[in-house]
């Protein structure tokens, strides 16, 4: 699913290709931007308790979950009125070890602020958008190859809650 740039100040939902970072970067780079601060999750070979990881899949509610990712941005704007853009951006399907798998990026005049208001947003994205991750190792000390849910669990809140 390709996620074309919206005319407005705020980009998020869900791809099934890999993430345009260079596209979202190049969208919240604005004339008013002294910074743009980018973050990207990425696929590691390690997880909680896990060795050996190879791979992850991705799987969400696509309605809800864009839905979500929107909120955390437009929570962001708000938060810090001086953002200019804010793009949170989720991966699903199988991703391989180092594939982009979320991708967070904000503009505004100073770093300061965008700093902040990009780790608000995968903060809070991993603890309000249903996005569910499935881990598939390779031998490891958990044993034979196989996959299983990703074992960090944790209650979703809402967007609004203090943090």
């Amino acid at each position: 699913m390709v996620l074309p740039a919206p005319d407005g100040p705020l980009w998020a939902g869900l791809v099934d290709e890999p993430i345009p970072t260079e596209d979202l970067v190049a969208w919240a780079t604005t004339p008013g931007s002294g910074a743009v601060v980018s973050f990207l999750g990425v696929v590691r070979d390690h997880a909680e308790g896990r060795t050996g990881v190879a791979a992850m899949t991705y799987e969400a509610y696509r309605e809800p979950a864009t839905a979500r990712l929107a909120e955390v941005a437009a929570e962001a704007r708000r938060r810090w009125p001086e953002v200019e853009r804010v793009a949170v951006v989720h991966r699903l399907g199988e991703l391989a070890l180092s594939e982009a798998s979320v991708a967070v990026v904000v503009s505004s005049p100073h770093r300061e602020v965008a700093f902040e208001a990009g780790r608000f947003c995968i903060d809070t994205l991993k603890e309000t958008v249903p996005i569910w991750k499935k881990e598939h190792w390779t031998g490891g000390e958990v044993g034979p190859a196989g996959s299983d849910w990703a074992l960090g669990e944790q209650r979703i809140r809402a967007i609004g809650d203090a943090r």
